[in-house]
């Protein structure tokens, strides 16, 4: 059988985010160990206590992104077997959406947290301000097409039942 342009686009894509997630999950273990030595206090024998929220942060984060990668690779698999459209696709795709939105809700409460702690704007500055509508956008796309490929998949089906 003749491969589509989609699906060989999804062979690099799924080699792609295959990498990406065992990068991650490669990394992940490693950030107590990375937060403590890029700290000033990277000499010393123990982590600073206000370290800590960063590295819940951060493994949190990292735990997400994992799930988006692992949906991400279920629905390349559906494009490589030929069957883009079916409820397995929508499924994965609102998933990915709720791990977008706790990662933009975690980003959310370490700024509120910054707010709290600096007690200026600085924290307006980071990378978690900059979270917060990045993965919130990111989320309601998941679910917009999680929608699109359920009803795609509910079309197929009763095209399929008709004769």
């Amino acid at each position: 059988m003749k491969q589509t342009s989609a699906q060989s686009i999804a062979r690099v894509l799924k080699i792609l985010a295959a990498i990406t997630l065992g990068c991650n999950l490669a990394a992940i273990p490693a950030v107590p160990y990375v937060v403590w030595r890029g700290s000033a206090e990277g000499g010393r024998a123990w982590l600073p206590a206000y370290h800590l929220p960063l590295i819940a942060f951060l493994i949190f984060c990292g735990i997400c992104t994992a799930l988006i990668l692992v949906q991400a690779l279920r629905v390349l698999n559906t494009v490589l077997r030929g069957e883009p459209f079916c409820m397995e696709n929508a499924v994965s795709l609102r998933r990915a959406a709720v791990c977008a939105f706790c990662i933009a809700g975690a980003a959310l409460a370490r700024t509120c947290w910054g707010f709290w702690l600096y007690r200026s704007l600085r924290p307006l500055l980071t990378y978690n301000a900059l979270f917060v509508p990045i993965f919130a956008m990111a989320g309601l796309l998941c679910l917009v097409m999680s929608a699109l490929f359920r009803r795609a998949a509910e079309l197929k089906a009763e095209s399929d039942l008709t004769i």
